[in-house]
């Protein structure tokens, strides 16, 4: 069978079993967007390439399967890098292709011309330029193997345009052809490693597990949840660990680090066992590395053995899948733990961290005079998940004080349901996410927690909602501030508010009717959950401006360089 390079592109999403495209179309993949109506994808035209990518990456964190996203050269390509890069901090798999001017013409500055796979280099797990056609299927089933295998990340593609031109006969690359002997991760743990692990976990006195993004992208949060409840391990998790572990479970502890709970940083610094799961110890996680768990010997498991040693001493290091790992260790512990209670060995240990919850938990001051807080807009929002839709909803966030309240006072309590930018921290990301969410479960309330800052650096993806009638809810924090830049000018540089003022606000609710969404706006605590229940109900993309409390900070805080011990409470 012969066809053009187009048509082998497009032959080959197919057979990886790609449902949605997210892209923008250029005079470089035009012969691709010639062939696409020809082809059972659903493509969705965002408004600018950034959504494209975030959206993407959205679609893969909340369906585990690679997100897909298509643009064309130069200034197309270019735009994808902010995404490119915060889906490879948080190690997501998405497949980006990008067109590339036709191949006499690279290297000679031709129009639209740019070097976006070594600008991409340090930001992709890999990247290919395509230089013969017949290599096309080949690279694109590569693509797609490295994305999802290993440490997930970005892979990219760039696609020459007189190759999506070329005709020559495909065959699409079978298993053993993906194979590549400079690319072999080890997934399987260690038989004696599983045994130090079960042997010290089982004669820990004051364990914790700490979990990260890995335990959802590897799928193991059944077998982490029957391990702490079996053996009584309270369990805490970074940012992206977020659902991992029923936040209703007594033994949840909540998030760790920078702005953790109380709980969850004072078990850490006081356990004398951390089994830390799919997770880096990032310095938002650990604070001053030098003083973090000074009593814990640590337990690493991690598919990346780059990561194993590189922020913390290890005391016994596993290379390995998650979820196979622990699967392993439940299957070497399940025998003895239904003779043995090994529950009691923490009993004192958990009364210890039953206090710290009730004497220090997440709290914020009561409002006066009909202020909103937006500690209380969050709560509201899981209350009103509950009540309208039995607890299933999808929260997408921006970056900022938005972001770690929606950490903080929203109970996840499976993975896949908190979607936010983690490693890189970008602005902007949680609307377009939400859309690749959205595009995934139809059926789901989507909800991006947003604050007036972030929002407005992809507001014009508003378009792409309206025109895909995709009834994502964004609910705005509004406090006309650059919050979480202003705490920290408010407690460390002498409350210099320089530029973080947000002067001259959009009208957010004619701006969504502009773009005909929803736009509701709310400026009274009474109000707020009627007004919120009425926006879930609304079938159509909705803004709600909600304006909260200015000057609200985001605690607890551990300030940057200092231990977890050193939290700021208020």
């Amino acid at each position: 069978m012969e066809l053009t390079g187009a048509q082998i592109l497009l032959e080959c999403l197919k057979r990886e079993g790609v449902d949605v495209i997210f892209g923008f179309p250029g005079g470089a993949v035009i012969d691709i967007y010639d062939e696409i109506p020809n082809y059972p994808f659903k493509h969705i035209l965002v408004r600018h390439e950034q959504g494209a990518i975030h959206a993407a990456d959205g679609y893969a964190r909340a369906t585990g399967r690679p997100g897909v996203c298509l643009v064309t050269s130069g200034p197309g390509a270019t735009n994808t890098v902010t995404g490119i890069a915060t889906a490879y901090m948080d190690s997501i798999p998405v497949v980006i292709f990008t067109g590339q001017v036709p191949t006499p013409l690279i290297g000679n500055d031709a129009f639209q011309e740019v070097d976006i796979v070594g600008i991409t280099r340090p930001c992709t797990k890999h990247n290919y330029l395509v230089k013969n056609i017949d290599d096309l299927a080949l690279i694109v089933r590569r693509a797609f193997y490295l994305a999802r295998t290993g440490r997930p990340g970005p892979v990219l593609v760039d696609l020459p345009k007189d190759l999506m031109q070329a005709v020559t006969r495909f065959e699409y690359p079978g298993d053993e052809a993906v194979r590549m002997p400079s690319y072999n991760p080890n997934v399987k743990p260690n038989k004696r490693q599983i045994l130090k692990l079960a042997d010290v976990l089982t004669k820990a006195e004051r364990p914790v597990i700490y979990a990260g993004g890995g335990v959802i992208s590897s799928d193991s949060h059944e077998e982490l949840t029957w391990l702490a409840r079996t053996l009584k391990i309270p369990v805490t998790a970074t940012l992206m660990g977020l659902g991992c572990f029923p936040a209703s479970d007594p033994l949840w502890l909540g998030m760790l680090g920078m702005h953790g709970t109380f709980a969850a940083n004072r078990a850490i610094q006081g356990a004398d066992l951390i089994l830390a799961v799919g997770a880096r110890f990032d310095d938002r996680v650990t604070g001053k590395v030098k003083e973090f768990a000074p009593e814990a010997r640590i337990v690493h498991i991690d598919v990346d053995p780059t990561s194993i040693q590189k922020n913390v001493r290890v005391d016994v290091p596993m290379v390995a899948d998650c979820k196979l790992a622990l699967a392993a260790v439940k299957h070497e512990l399940q025998p003895i733990t239904e003779a043995v209670d090994f529950s009691a060995n923490h009993e004192t240990w958990l009364r210890r961290i039953a206090r710290w919850k009730r004497e220090q938990p997440l709290h914020y001051e009561p409002a006066e005079g009909g202020v909103i807080k937006p500690q209380a807009v969050v709560e509201t929002i899981h209350e009103l998940v509950g009540e309208m839709r039995g607890g299933e909803a999808i929260i997408c966030t921006e970056v900022g004080q938005n972001q770690m309240w929606a950490a903080q006072f929203y109970g996840y309590e499976k993975p896949r349901t908190f979607l936010s930018s983690g490693g890189l921290g970008t602005m902007g990301y949680g609307f377009p996410a939400a859309i690749g969410a959205q595009m995934a479960h139809p059926d789901k309330l989507v909800i991006d927690v947003a604050g007036d800052g972030s929002i407005q650096m992809n507001i014009q993806e508003l378009a792409t909602a309206v025109c895909n009638k995709l009834p994502v809810k964004i609910v705005i924090l509004n406090n006309a501030y650059l919050g979480m830049v202003r705490q920290w000018q408010e407690l460390f540089y002498n409350e210099n508010y320089c530029e973080t003022c947000m002067d001259a606000q959009p009208d957010f609710v004619r701006l969504a009717e502009a773009y005909g969404a929803g736009g509701y706006r709310v400026d009274k605590a009474s109000e707020v959950k009627d007004v919120l229940r009425r926006a879930f109900e609304d079938p159509r993309p909705v803004i709600v401006d909600v304006r909260v409390s200015r000057e609200e900070n985001v605690y607890p805080m551990v300030p940057a360089g200092k231990s977890l011990t050193e939290m700021l409470l208020v």
